[in-house]
């Protein structure tokens, strides 16, 4: 890192940042979200969102590393690498449910027997749905851009451990560390942008005159995070010693 200019050294942060935005567990969770918007834009716009808190993660982790000139116990990230695993658990079973709640043949049904109400997942065959239209909701901003705020967050932290311990600890210039924690952020919060964006397109297609095929591709994306996230929690408690 020494012998790198501060340019190339920002430049390197910008791509560093692009790449980081397609790892696995950030497009499985971000894909969760993605699947409830019915519009290109909103799904783009939260992949932005997800790049301002992973950002925002990062560059307070980035401040007491270079000012304090300490790196994260690497414990203490495996259990932020584990706790990215149950929330991406998290998001897919939130997924599957809105999936299977919202759609006409296969939803979730309240009714009595003797007194006692209880839900269960109710099927019909195929000419027999409710013949009511299934209720669109549409989600303040405010609360859509609460959820991918806080996910990226999380997933900023989880991966503020590596970050901190391959670049910050070896920049001596706090300027030049908090410089180059913005570019890497502005390349995340790009890279996820257009990586929303393009996961995005199918739901978008889908959810007008499909209205089948969208609810079934939100069923694969929680179901789908559910098993990357059960994978992702093995490897962080089992593989990497986190239990032993």
């Amino acid at each position: 890192m020494t012998s790198l200019s501060a340019f190339g050294l920002l430049g390197i942060g910008l791509v560093f940042g692009l790449k980081h935005a397609t790892e696995a567990d950030h497009i499985v969770a971000v894909s969760t979200i993605v699947s409830e918007q019915r519009n290109l834009l909103r799904s783009a716009l939260i992949g932005a969102l997800w790049g301002v808190g992973h950002t925002a993660a990062l560059i307070a982790v980035g401040i007491l590393v270079l000012v304090l000139r300490v790196a994260i116990p690497e414990g203490i990230a495996r259990w932020l690498e584990f706790g990215v695993a149950l929330m991406i658990i998290a998001l897919g079973a939130g997924a599957l449910v809105r999936a299977l709640n919202r759609r006409r043949d296969v939803h979730l049904h309240q009714h009595q027997h003797d007194g006692v109400s209880h839900v269960h997942v109710h099927f019909h065959e195929h000419g027999t749905e409710h013949t009511g239209a299934v209720s669109t909701h549409s989600h303040a901003v405010l609360r859509m851009g609460l959820k991918p705020l806080l996910v990226g967050a999380v997933h900023g932290l989880a991966g503020s451990a590596a970050l901190t311990l391959l670049v910050l600890t070896q920049i001596d210039s706090v300027a030049l560390g908090l410089g180059y924690l913005a570019v890497f952020g502005l390349g995340s919060i790009l890279g996820m942008l257009l990586m929303s964006g393009l996961i995005g397109l199918p739901f978008a297609l889908s959810a007008r005159r499909l209205g089948g095929l969208h609810y079934g591709l939100q069923t694969v994306a929680g179901a789908l995070s559910i098993v990357f996230g059960l994978w992702y929690a093995y490897e962080a408690a089992i593989e990497s010693g986190l239990w032993r």
